[in-house]
């Protein structure tokens, strides 16, 4: 799978510890950055991951900050982007089996590297249960544009 992924300063280390065990697991990983802990801003990472993936140059996207928080407000914002914050293996199955997430987002103070790590291969495994939820995830897409719902008779 291509994976993008980004982090901001607080959450660099972990977005390599990422980025080294998806290459272990046999994904492409496209790193938007930052190269270094110098300070930047969450949004700018955020922005370039989500635009990867709703381009569709990457299936995924992998966001680390202090908290994964502002990561997943940030990249929610690009149309067609349903990121979450995941604390656990059992968040992160919910998330792509009912929400269809493409971005997980990871908090670097407030989780260790074997949670979240854990966490990333439920995530990378569930598939979408579609079903019940499709429409659902539709309605998601309609309120930032990037699905267009017909009403009835429409």
């Amino acid at each position: 799978m291509m994976i993008a992924i980004g982090s901001d300063h607080a959450g660099f280390r972990l977005k390599d510890a990422i980025a080294t065990w998806l290459h272990k697991q046999g994904h492409q990983v496209i790193d938007e950055g930052p190269l270094d802990e110098q300070r930047v801003d969450y949004p700018d990472f955020a922005k370039r991951v989500a635009a990867v993936v709703a381009r569709g140059d990457a299936q995924r996207g992998v966001l680390v900050c202090g908290s994964g928080i502002g990561m997943a407000i940030s990249a929610n914002k690009v149309p067609g982007i349903r990121a979450v914050v995941v604390h656990n293996a059992w968040e992160a199955e919910m998330s792509r089996r009912h929400n269809n997430a493409n971005v997980a987002c990871f908090g670097q103070r407030s989780m260790g590297e074997d949670v979240v790590l854990h966490a990333l291969e439920a995530w990378l495994k569930t598939e979408f249960e579609g079903g019940r939820h499709e429409e659902r995830v539709a309605k998601i897409g309609h309120i930032d544009g990037s699905v267009k719902i017909e009403a009835p008779g429409e």
